[in-house]
């Protein structure tokens, strides 16, 4: 689809005056489809339509065994808030399951239809296996308790939960006894995932593992009707990162394999090329499952029966004859709009969607990247929406347009200076591109009236910050021989080294006495720490093994940032264009303690901001 235009997105912008008691908003970016809703066909794909006449923003839906009832997941109660819900196979009599504001996911009912087995992230924050009584609503935790629990510094969650057809086991898949992992073979700052199947009564005892392979993903298990079998999706733990990546679209291989839940004897019954997950017995011979992207996107068949191709389909579950299957069809055109109202976990804080960087001048004016349009240029305007300038074009500054378009190159981080006249940024490609393309500090003047380079474009450079008192903007340098955080003096143009160590994404406090930033530590973790402008006392603020990143600053002098320590909400390779969808928004006091989760949503959160009323 074609990018939506700016005009229109823009007209549904205006942040209004947070209700009585709020201290105002909070601005963040989500990486999420915009749109999700639940379908139905037969098996062949003929006959499609809308499963429910109230839709809104739906996925996962799953069909009782007795075909008298659905399950899904919706987020009608606010943008990100995912809750459980139940109706008729029309669509009709909906009524939600689950109270509260965690995220509850997944869910699968018995096959007597008395208890709902789902995924939670109630009780620490972290997906769980839980189980509830349909009629009385008591809940029992199953997983991350007791003995079924893993180390408490590493992946210990738990996916996507059947039952077996005599209602007395729950398989799931989960990545407890791993470790943490970036791609790029454990180089990158985005995180695989190696899952294994397990199963467990629904009492709690027995807990197994079914099956396992050491450096692979196994995902989504689904029992044969004769209970014999587990079916599953098998892919490398490396490919989980591509799985979710559009420019991996094709590239990457899985397969569909069942195992015997008795003696662990394996059957592949794929060995095709393509991404393919989500299976489903359909009897004790045949399999349905989901191609995942690329030109055959659609449902699927061991039996090599035809199935059909189906855009932007998602997480398909079959009748119990095997006669027709349900579905939704999420789409990330057209995108989010500014400022849509989002559901907010801080009660302080009305929460609102924004683009990347995202910033506040001392003058009350945002600025931002906008590069949900696909041309990741310098935009600033007032809160309320007016007034909005594009203070530099990233559009027509020599970057290659496919890089442009994909959201790899453009003007990235804008950083106002104190007296509101200037706004620095990095021009060039960045992410992974890095390590062969360019990009040079810039600032713009807040009119957009002219620019200048900062840096001669030798050493990639960006990611800007501006002291307190203007004088000097804190950057982070990228090369071969060069890496760590500069300090440009603006007056002498000279820069002095400030660290020479794998940082990144420097940010400036506001009272200027220290610099926030992310260090690769070790060569495996990502963690957040601050030091003084001089280039003295350096403190380390996180430890943990998962990898904390993308650190801002709070108005009150707090520390914002993205982070993974409760770990996956749902198996990695099903989720589409995004890069760490663990990551929520944590906020934590300068010296590191009173750590506190700030969203608790399916989907990869990040980018904050806090805005005052006063500037509202």
């Amino acid at each position: 689809m074609a990018a939506v235009p700016a005009s229109v997105l823009l007209s549904q912008v205006g942040i209004a005056k947070a209700a009585p008691g709020k201290k105002g908003v909070l601005l963040m970016n989500r990486i999420a489809p915009s749109q999700s809703a639940l379908y139905t066909a037969g098996a062949d794909g003929v006959g499609e339509r809308k499963l429910l006449a109230d839709a809104a923003y739906d996925y996962n839906v799953t069909l009782s065994p007795r075909g008298d009832r659905i399950i899904f997941t919706s987020e009608r109660n606010g943008d990100g808030q995912s809750d459980l819900f139940i109706a008729l196979p029309d669509g009709s009599g909906i009524r939600q399951l689950a109270q509260g504001s965690s995220m509850d996911d997944a869910g699968v009912l018995s096959p007597d239809g008395r208890a709902l087995a789902f995924v939670s992230t109630r009780n620490g924050y972290r997906a769980n296996i839980w189980v509830m009584d349909v009629k009385s609503g008591a809940m029992k935790q199953l997983t991350g308790i007791g003995d079924v629990r893993g180390k408490a510094d590493s992946p210990d969650c738990y996916f996507r939960p059947a039952w077996s057809p005599d209602g007395k086991w729950i398989a799931f898949s989960s990545d407890r006894d791993t470790s943490w992992r970036g791609h790029d073979d454990g180089r990158g700052w985005e995180h695989t995932q190696e899952l294994s199947i397990y199963v467990i009564r629904a009492d709690g005892t027995g807990f197994r593992q079914v099956a396992s392979r050491k450096g692979w993903c196994l995902g989504s298990p689904a029992w044969s009707p004769d209970g014999k079998r587990i079916a599953f999706y098998e892919l490398t733990t490396e490919a989980t990162w591509g799985a979710r990546r559009p420019e991996w679209i094709g590239r990457v291989e899985s397969q569909i394999v069942s195992v015997d839940v008795a003696s662990g004897a394996r059957i592949e019954h794929t060995n095709s090329a393509g991404l393919k997950v989500a299976p489903h017995f359909l009897s004790n011979d045949e399999i349905g499952y989901l191609v995942k992207g690329g030109p055959e996107e659609g449902i699927a068949y061991t039996s090599g029966r035809p199935g059909f191709k189906r855009a932007g389909l998602r997480s398909p579950r079959w009748s119990a004859d095997g006669k027709s299957v349900f579905y939704e069809v999420v789409a990330f055109r057209p995108v989010r709009p500014l400022l849509k109202p989002l559901y907010g976990w801080d009660a302080d804080y009305e929460y609102r969607h924004m683009d990347v960087f995202p910033i506040l001048s001392r003058q009350g004016m945002l600025a931002f990247t906008e590069k949900q349009l696909g041309n990741s240029s310098i935009v600033s305007m007032k809160p309320d929406g007016s007034g909005r300038r594009v203070v530099f074009d990233a559009s027509n500054k020599g970057l290659n347009p496919e890089m442009v378009k994909k959201g790899l190159s453009g003007a990235f981080q804008p950083a106002w200076s104190p007296d509101g006249e200037w706004i620095a940024f990095g021009m060039g490609t960045w992410f992974a591109e890095r390590s062969y393309a360019k990009a040079t500090l810039m600032r713009v003047k807040a009119d957009g009236s002219s620019y200048e380079a900062l840096t001669d474009g030798r050493v990639h450079s960006g990611f800007p910050s501006y002291s307190a008192d203007g004088k000097e903007i804190v950057f982070r340098v990228w090369g071969d021989d060069e890496k760590g955080l500069r300090v440009l003096n603006l007056d002498t143009g000279k820069t002095r080294v400030l660290t020479t160590e794998l940082d990144n994404l420097p940010g400036w406090s506001p009272d200027g006495k220290r610099i926030v930033f992310t260090r690769k530590v070790n060569g495996t973790t990502f963690q957040i720490c601050t030091i003084a402008p001089d280039g003295s006392d350096l403190q380390q603020l996180t430890h943990g093994l998962e990898s904390d990143g993308h650190a801002v600053w709070s108005p009150d002098s707090r520390i914002m940032w993205s982070g993974s320590a409760h770990g996956f909400r749902d198996e990695a390779a099903l989720y589409d264009n995004t890069f760490q969808q663990y990551g929520q928004i944590y906020v934590m006091n300068a010296d590191g303690s009173d750590k506190k989760m700030l969203t608790d949503s399916k989907w990869e959160d990040s980018m904050p901001l806090f805005i005052d009323n006063k500037y509202l």
